[in-house]
Order: structure tokens, then C-alpha cells, then sequence
């Protein structure tokens, strides 16, 4: 496999201790930048956070946000891939049937909604079947996400390295969550890290021990010592931290 692009989740793979980005593995994925690959950070949270995050890590401008339904390449020019109004919908109907169903606060989203974590999936999902509303709600371990049934990861994904001249074949997946499987499914090469469930890492082609970022290293590294054609050397300085 020739890789060409690197597609890393960001909530419980890149950060640890909740939003707190881990230091020592930026390092890293800024050598893989330099070295010629394509970094994209691929999340649930807002394209334009992962697009930040992009700018001043200097890695791809590139960002695929709220579990693939937002491209952002510019700080003006967000692609959107669904339209929102059924999740909105969709929000407003489990709100009125169920206890505890509240937003959670976070970067304005232009394409789904975002809940807390207070509440049974399958007992939201039961009433959206009911509804026959073409929407799912997924859990990205950092909230529930109300997302249009036509949209995941590997969607958006598909979209941003289509732009880029790269085959999904050609990306390695990094990430923890069920919100990762499709990414994993459509990258030629894909790995779970060590906070990730057993039903996620089985998705996965492989899996490290290393938890959050410490995992990120840990993955990249296995990536880089047998798959990658040339790295810049502070990978090594990175990895050994």
C-alpha cells in the first residue's frame, strides 16, 4: 500500500484529559506534513475548530468536521453535504418525549445538532424510527450527535481527498470511537487506538495499547517504521518523548 494521507480523529485520539491536546504527538504529524503526506483531521466537533487546529499545526487545510457533513478549506468556505433541517426536526420531537434531551454547548454546527450525554440512543432511535426520519444519532464519546442518515466520516472523507487527487486506499485511519468505523472501512489501512472499545477495534486493521495521544504516537509510529517511503526525522524525536 502507498500511503499518501493520514486521517486522524481528534476527541480521545489527539487529546486526552477531555479537550486537551496532546502536546508530543503534534510534533509528529507535523514531520508527516513536512515529509510530503497529507494530515486531515476528520471529527465530530465543527470543521472550522479542526480547521484552526490545521492552520497553526500546519498540516492540510483540510477540514472534515461534524462527522463528515462539513468541509471547511478556507475560513470562508464551508461545504456542506446535508442540510440540517432534519436534524433540527428531529431535536425538537425527542425533546418534547424525552427527559434530560439538551443541547450541548459547543461551535455553531451547520449541518447537525449536538446533545449531552444524558439519554438512551435506543430509546431515541426507537422514536425516530417511528418519525421515519432519515437521521441517526451517533456517540463520539464527547457527545450525541443527530446527523442525517446519508452521512458519516468516510463520506466527507471521500469528498475532501477526492479534491486532494487521493484515493481512500491510499489514507491510513487513526481514531477510538463507533464514529470511526466508517473511516476504517474506506481507508486502505486503518488502526484503533487503546481507549477504544473492543467492537471498534475490531473494526480496525490493527490496534495499539497506547491510550489518546500516547496511542496516536504509538499508531503513527508502526505506520511510519513499516509503510511510509520517507519521514522527516523529528518523528523519531517525537515518538521517544
Amino acid at each position: 500500500m502507498k500511503v499518501k494521507a493520514f486521517a486522524i480523529d481528534i476527541d480521545g485520539t489527539l487529546t486526552e484529559n477531555g479537550s486537551k491536546v496532546h502536546l508530543q504527538s503534534l510534533s509528529m504529524l507535523r514531520a508527516l506534513e513536512r515529509s510530503g503526506y497529507r494530515v486531515l483531521f476528520v471529527t465530530g466537533r465543527s470543521s472550522i475548530e479542526a480547521y484552526i487546529l490545521a492552520m497553526f499545526l500546519g498540516t492540510t487545510r483540510v477540514a472534515i468536521g461534524e462527522n463528515g457533513g462539513v468541509i471547511t478549506t478556507s475560513p470562508t468556505e464551508h461545504l456542506l453535504l446535508v442540510d440540517k433541517g432534519y436534524s433540527e426536526k428531529a431535536y425538537e420531537i425527542l425533546r418534547s418525549r424525552i427527559a434530560d434531551v439538551r443541547l450541548k454547548p459547543v461551535f455553531p454546527r451547520m449541518t447537525e445538532v449536538v446533545l449531552e450525554r444524558t439519554f438512551s440512543i435506543d430509546d431515541a432511535m426507537d422514536i425516530i424510527r417511528k418519525e421515519g426520519l432519515p437521521v441517526v444519532i451517533v456517540d463520539s464519546m464527547y457527545a450525541y450527535h443527530i446527523n442525517h442518515e446519508s452521512i458519516n466520516k468516510a463520506v466527507g472523507l471521500r469528498v475532501a481527498l477526492d479534491r486532494l487527487g487521493i484515493r481512500p486506499e491510499e489514507c491510513v485511519a487513526i481514531g477510538d470511537s463507533a464514529t470511526d468505523i466508517p473511516l476504517f472501512l474506506a481507508c486502505g489501512y486503518s488502526i484503533a487506538i487503546g481507549n477504544a472499545d473492543d467492537g471498534v477495534k475490531s473494526m480496525a486493521k490493527a490496534s495499539v495499547k497506547g491510550k489518546n495521544g500516547n496511542g496516536l504516537i504509538e499508531a503513527l509510529q508502526y505506520v511510519a517504521d513499516n509503510m511510509l517511503e520517507k519521514l522527516d526525522d523529528c518523528s523519531n524525536n517525537s515518538s521517544n518523548k
